[in-house]
């Protein structure tokens, strides 16, 4: 499986949209990027699959746009007009050719799953690496009306307890991408999310 972040670059405020390349190729979240089509394009000429971790604006702005020019199907949580799929807790989805386990992982967004795989994470926004508040483990913001920092711990929780040991490739949300201990960066996201302290000041 080839990932390439398809909204690097972006101008404006969008999540990382990933594009998996393999068989079924399969876009995680279309972001919110103007552009994000061609994006799509330079790598590939078509998507076989969208999952969504989410439906916050800036996961799924550009949907209906790839949607429109690949015409893949669409797995989410949520209903959303278009789903050809829906996905709960603890079903699998294919990822490229790799299977995927959804984690229902609420607290930042109620609809909010990660996708575990043997090797590899999809954390959407529940866990990141960096975002600028904290580097090495960072975790998805509870400050705005039915988000809850309580839910979003229990969520993490959650995630360590599905993850192997093996899991060693981590794209998330927002920030950077990780290779590595993948586990201790999710272990560091739980300990600050623990302390109940402001994310932002």
């Amino acid at each position: 499986m080839d990932v390439h972040t398809v909204t690097a670059g972006a101008e404006t405020f969008t999540c990382n949209a990933y594009l998996a390349v393999g068989d079924r190729t399969t876009l995680v979240d279309a972001g919110a990027m103007a552009g994000v089509v061609d994006a799509v394009r330079e790598h590939v000429d078509r998507v076989d699959r969208v999952v969504l971790t989410h439906q916050h604006g800036d996961h799924v702005e550009e949907l209906d746009a790839v949607l429109d020019a690949f015409d893949p199907e669409l797995y989410a949580y949520a209903d959303h007009p278009r789903r050809t799929g829906e996905l709960a807790d603890g079903d699998t989805v294919g990822v490229a050719g790799e299977r995927f386990e959804a984690v229902h992982t609420p607290g930042h967004a109620d609809d909010h799953l990660a996708f575990v795989g043997e090797t590899t994470l999809f954390s959407g926004d529940v866990v990141v690496h960096d975002d600028g508040a904290f580097e090495g483990g960072s975790f998805g913001r509870t400050d705005r009306p039915g988000q809850s920092r309580e839910t979003l711990i229990e969520s993490i929780e959650r995630l360590l307890d599905r993850m192997s040991d093996g899991v060693e490739h981590m794209y998330s949300g927002h920030g950077g991408e990780f290779h590595g201990d993948v586990r201790d960066v999710v272990e560091r996201a739980l300990e600050r999310a623990e302390r109940r302290e402001p994310k932002y000041d």
